[in-house]
């Protein structure tokens, strides 16, 4: 039969996947003051990560977020992480350099 001809076949993919556990079990509770839970669904940069990235349901990413608003309200999380500090010399330089206009 002719390539051209022959119907269109997908290839099936012999992959084997590995179910992956669910990242809160159910014995965890989603509270502001379990740090080692909340500190897992944060990034480096001190963002909420999504649902998509933690597998998480929506009723449990609710909670994580209402979690972690409550921990960082409360002092226990920065709001962002430090750990990188910013050089902002350049900027400021240009910046102040912009702000100085001749009147006529």
């Amino acid at each position: 039969m002719d390539k051209s001809k022959r119907p269109f076949l997908k290839s099936k993919s012999k992959r084997s996947f590995r179910r992956r556990l669910p990242p809160i079990q159910s014995g965890d509770r989603i509270d502001y003051r379990n740090m080692s839970l909340i500190s897992r669904f944060i990034s480096e940069q001190g963002k909420i990560l999504s649902r998509r990235v933690n597998r998480l349901t929506l009723k449990q990413q609710r909670l994580i977020t209402i979690a972690i608003k409550q921990a960082r309200i409360l002092s226990s999380l920065p709001f962002l992480n430090n750990e990188k500090q910013f050089e902002r010399t350049e900027s400021t330089a240009r910046t102040t350099g912009l702000r100085t206009k001749n009147k006529k």
